[in-house]
């Protein structure tokens, strides 16, 4: 099975825990999820290239519970991320489309990583 590779802990997907574990103006990439019987399962994936502190407030009070993530160095670096993740995980993600390139970059000068993509 797919692994996320952002490590075993999830959080409850609120103001308080965004704050007390998410640094802010960090590049990372993030899951919204739900835990079943001790597992996380992942149904949306995302990623901040400025702000992940900010960019998961966004989420509080939506559908998900719960969420993980992980800081990069660079908005390259996370794009990669998600797509690997989003091309794991898309049969049971509400993601509707493939994740969209860092400011500044294109289809010609930052492909998808993922073998037989086209996005």
């Amino acid at each position: 099975m797919a692994s996320l590779g952002f490590g075993t802990h999830s959080r409850l997907l609120n103001e308080e825990n965004i704050d007390n574990y998410v640094e802010e103006k960090r590049i990372g990439n993030y899951a919204l999820g739900y835990v079943k019987e001790g597992s996380f399962y992942p149904k949306y994936v995302g990623r901040s290239d400025i702000d992940l502190n900010k960019r998961l407030h966004k989420h509080v009070g939506s559908k998900y519970k719960r969420f993980k993530f992980m800081y990069q160095k660079t908005a390259r670096i996370a794009f990669f991320k998600e797509c690997h993740n989003y091309h794991d995980f898309m049969n049971c993600l509400d993601n509707e489309i493939h994740p969209d390139r860092p400011k500044g970059y294109n289809k010609e000068n930052l492909p998808c990583p993922v073998k037989n993509c086209d996005n």
